[in-house]
């Protein structure tokens, strides 16, 4: 069970990046999926979750009209849309398994096998 994020990289503020979240070893379409990150120096902090069939998503109040989180089953994959981006967005990005479904996320443990991270700068 191997779920990796990918798709960071150093952006100007207002810029965009998409993240992938690809699953290996089991089928992603069985689980919801979280996006987290961390920031140098700070908490690890929910951004975005999706139920398993992609018919219900959360996202936290920063990125709310910004961030959007979808999902492709038939590919196995999970993302991350990040449109004006800010230097606060700065952060390791990473994919969970989330087990209530997103019910529980702000309670940030409902987590299941987390992904290796990306890492997203925004910065002029």
């Amino acid at each position: 069970v191997q779920l990796q994020a990918s798709g960071g990289g150093l952006v100007q503020p207002g810029g965009s990046l998409r993240l992938s979240c690809a699953a290996s070893g089991f089928t992603l379409g069985y689980y919801a999926i979280a996006w987290l990150r961390q920031a140098a120096g700070k908490e690890r902090e929910w951004v975005a979750c999706i139920s398993n069939s992609g018919g219900m998503s959360t996202h936290t109040d920063s990125v709310k009209g910004r961030f959007t989180i979808s999902r492709d089953n038939t590919k196995n994959t999970v993302y991350l849309q990040m449109n004006s981006l800010k230097p606060e967005d700065t952060a390791a990005y990473y994919c969970a398994t989330e087990l209530s479904q997103c019910r529980d996320i702000a309670t940030m443990t409902s987590f299941g096998p987390w992904g290796q991270g990306t890492l997203v700068t925004v910065s002029s």
